[in-house]
């Protein structure tokens, strides 16, 4: 019994033995001679064919990685499999890291995209609604154009680098004066057969000469300053998603240099060649390889981070958007530009007559074809058969009258109660709430790249173990010393040589800085001084910075601003083109009957003689202009 007992106690000790000090011996597996259980490993892990494998440890002379004193179970051949598969493992790695940040921006991008269609689709119609109730006569040839002008809406708010509202805008109304110019200020000349066109040649000379003749006075540029305004937010926000996923994409494809994979498989699989296929790298080890292999995505770190915060700022504005800055009133109110300008246009149709025949020459008239469903009222004027059509005829147009026109604005309580109503009041409610949504999901992202070599290392440090691999022997603890992340930090990396980073991931950092910094200046954010981008303090809430600000005279500053004042007040919108939106703005009151537009005006004959006397004439344009100088 007692013998029995006593050869209990020997094999315990054995088993303890084998335990506590084979790890520190070399080979763990059963027989020390054998690579049966590198080989096995090897197969599992599908790194290469398993004939490359010894059966039995030797000698190779040729292995430039895995280099030990004493036998070895890796050939060369074999670390060539291990640099494919430690490379291969390794971006499969960062993929499956980056997969829930790319599907979040992707999803994003694509719902915010749909979420803007969906706005400029809806008030595009709306717009197209003011021409077929109010200018009949303008239906069929301005529906293409208004179509135009929010597809290239559309493409401002998806971040086309070449889009420019500015330019937008212009051609709209360029566009639309000739039509403007024969069909409603001198329809005589407008609806003519189709054996006798307009000549290209003068409608040309006409959208050339819309700078000098201002027929629309300040309105088109107060329809840029509006959208510029009201839409900076949303396109600053589909450019910087549509970077981030390009960025997210470069880290993906990112190629590991050579030096990076012999560091790899330092720390993977050397240890596989002394027959310890369990045991983990130690943590420094592993951060110092990593650090050095992904020294580029961690330079992005510091860019990424302000992109983030960037991103929830814009997410934030359109998420708690005033109704001063609101993308969809501003998108409503393009309807009540239009008409403004419009009627603009028709009350100083003879200052522009006069100014377009002495620039342009007159437009002789052809055979008449009836306007079906008129819609304004005109003055009719008593003419003799044989009165000649000359030049003159702008002398004698008669005074504008009030026509229907003047009922078709939306006021701002009931634009916003009429898209509320309507069948995308579903997008301006979900626009908040997206927008909400995305402000707090990407917040977790903001130190991803700066922290993702750490990530990487934590799935390597899954057992706990009293031992660990430094990438030469078995050891309690790493020794060396733990470098930062930045690439001036890697210049003393003990486990490898980092010279420079990646081209791609160099370009992508520049972009990011570039683009970052542009938007937060253009979007008054931040101010630009000597070069550097300073943030302004208070800048959460968006400055009213857009191209429309400045007065341009292609857009009637110096020919209509002076004697209609609507420089300093854009009716339509109900706001100042020069104020600030740093508060939210007062509650809005119903606006007075003498603020609103001036009514519609058309004239009809005008190379006839008219049969108003000079009194009333003149009375009569005292009586119209008379509250636009006192505005």
């Amino acid at each position: 019994m007692f013998r029995a007992a006593l050869q209990n106690v020997d094999l315990l000790w054995v088993i303890l033995f084998y335990l506590v000090f084979l790890p520190r011996t070399g080979c763990r597996s059963a027989d020390a001679d054998s690579c049966h259980e590198v080989k096995t490993a090897y197969m599992m892990r599908q790194i290469g064919p398993v004939e490359l494998v010894p059966d039995r440890p030797g000698t190779d002379e040729s292995l430039r990685v895995c280099v030990h004193p004493g036998p070895s179970c890796c050939t060369s051949k074999m670390e060539d499999s291990y640099m494919a598969a430690v490379r291969s493992e390794t971006q499969q790695k960062m993929r499956s890291y980056s997969f829930e940040l790319k599907y979040l921006i992707a999803g994003h991008t694509k719902a915010y995209q749909e979420t803007f269609e969906s706005l400029v689709s809806f008030t595009s119609n709306l717009t197209s609604t003011l021409f077929d109730s109010a200018y009949s006569a303008l239906t069929s040839d301005c529906r293409p154009l208004v179509l135009q002008l929010f597809s290239d809406i559309k493409r401002h708010l998806s971040g086309d680098s070449n889009s420019s509202l500015d330019s937008t805008v212009r051609r709209f109304y360029n566009d639309l004066f000739p039509l403007v110019y024969r069909r409603l200020l001198n329809p005589g000349i407008g609806h003519m057969s189709p054996k006798s066109p307009p000549s290209p040649n003068h409608n040309d000379c006409l959208r050339m000469t819309r700078q000098d003749v201002s027929p629309f006075g300040p309105h088109p540029r107060l329809l840029v300053s509006s959208l510029s305004r009201a839409l900076g937010s949303g396109r600053a926000l589909s450019r910087l998603l549509i970077l981030a996923g390009e960025v997210v994409n470069a880290t993906e494809k990112a190629t590991l240099s050579r030096e990076c994979g012999r560091g790899l498989v330092r720390m993977q699989y050397c240890s596989h060649c002394r027959g310890m296929t369990l045991i983990r790298p130690c943590t420094g080890l592993c951060v110092n390889v990593m650090r050095g292999c992904l020294v580029g995505v961690s330079e992005l770190g510091a860019p990424w981070g302000r992109l983030v915060v960037l991103l929830q700022r814009l997410a934030a504005a359109l998420a708690t958007s005033s109704n001063h800055n609101s993308m969809e009133l501003a998108l409503l109110a393009v309807r009540n530009h239009v008409n403004d300008a419009i009627l603009h246009a028709q009350l100083h149709g003879p200052r522009i007559t006069a100014t377009v025949e002495k620039v342009c020459g007159p437009q002789a008239a052809g055979p008449m074809t009836p306007t079906e469903n008129p819609t304004t009222s005109h003055i009719t004027a008593s003419v003799s058969p044989t009165t000649p059509v000359t030049s003159e005829r702008s002398n004698v147009t008669s005074p504008p009258s009030v026509g229907p026109a003047v009922h078709q604005r939306l006021q701002p309580q009931t634009r916003r109660s009429f898209f509320l109503k309507g069948s995308r009041g579903d997008k301006s409610r979900s626009l908040k709430k997206l927008s909400r949504e995305f402000e707090g999901s990407i917040q977790r992202y903001q130190w991803f790249f700066s922290e993702l070599p750490e990530m990487l290392c934590e799935s390597e440090m899954e057992v706990e173990q009293h031992t660990c691999w430094s990438g030469q022997d078995v050891v309690e603890s790493y020794a060396g010393r733990v470098v930062g992340s930045s690439l001036k930090g890697q210049k003393e990396n003990p486990e490898m040589t980092v010279r420079n980073t990646d081209p791609v991931l160099k370009g992508a950092k520049q972009r990011l800085e570039q683009l970052t910094q542009e938007l937060l200046v253009d979007l008054g954010w931040a101010s630009k001084t000597r070069g550097k981008v300073e943030e302004e303090e208070g800048g959460s809430a968006q400055t009213e910075r857009g191209s429309g600000d400045d007065c341009d005279d292609e857009d009637g500053c110096e020919a209509s601003g002076g004697e209609n004042g609507d420089e300093t007040d854009d009716s339509s919108s109900g706001h100042r083109p020069t104020t600030k939106d740093m508060a939210p703005p007062s509650p809005r009151r119903p606006v007075p009957p003498h603020h609103l537009s001036p009514p519609q005006v058309a004239v009809r004959g005008a190379a006839h003689t008219l049969s108003v006397g000079p009194l009333t004439l003149a009375t009569l344009l005292l009586l119209l202009l008379s509250p636009w100088e006192h505005r």
